[in-house]
């Protein structure tokens, strides 16, 4: 069965049904760049601050060494804490600390948190849509988009990044100049 989507009929700017989803499809984003929320982003940065002073730090300190809007930060930990990666204490020893070692939570583990799966196509999982059978080349590139956005997000922990200890395939894919490259 062949579904039809008419691009000009999503409601709103160009943009991912959910804020933060990496855009598969190329009225994902205007220009078809992939779109990463600044939630995933800002939590990511806090994350990897946190791991590297190991020590716990509060929602303020964490906001003012990655130059978040702190509100705004403390919206994103909120998220992080119900999920049970990070957890938060009061008093002298005040901060927010990790549930489990940073080198357990992976990057994929935060995006998924905050933004929901890692790639959807009109806000559907890759695999779900039906496409004819001459399209269905289609689909298979978007799973396989997805499967290369999980080498990368499910192999990366806080630790890594914190470490700058990037995996050997993390690191040959940002040694290609062309990766730095906007098209």
């Amino acid at each position: 069965m062949f579904n039809s989507f008419d691009p000009a009929s999503c409601s709103g700017p160009a943009a991912p049904s959910r804020p933060g989803v990496v855009a598969v499809a190329p009225w994902g984003h205007e220009d078809g760049r992939m779109y990463i929320s600044a939630r995933a982003d800002y939590a990511l940065r806090a994350l990897v601050a946190l791991a590297a002073a190991e020590r716990p730090m509060t929602a303020e300190e964490l906001a003012r060494v990655e130059e978040l809007p702190v509100n705004y930060l403390e919206n994103i930990l909120l998220d992080l804490r119900r999920a049970g990666l990070v957890a938060s204490r009061r008093g002298p020893d005040a901060g927010y600390r990790f549930v489990r070692p940073a080198g357990q939570i992976m990057a994929a583990d935060v995006m998924r948190v905050l933004d929901g799966p890692l790639a959807e196509v009109r806000g559907l999982r890759p695999e779900i849509p039906t496409y004819s059978e001459a399209t269905v080349p289609v689909q298979e590139v978007w799973i396989a988009v997805r499967a290369s956005l999980r080498r990368v997000l499910e192999q990366v922990s806080i630790e890594d990044m914190a470490r700058g200890r990037l995996p050997r395939h993390v690191k040959q894919l940002i040694s290609d100049t062309d990766a730095w490259k906007a098209r």
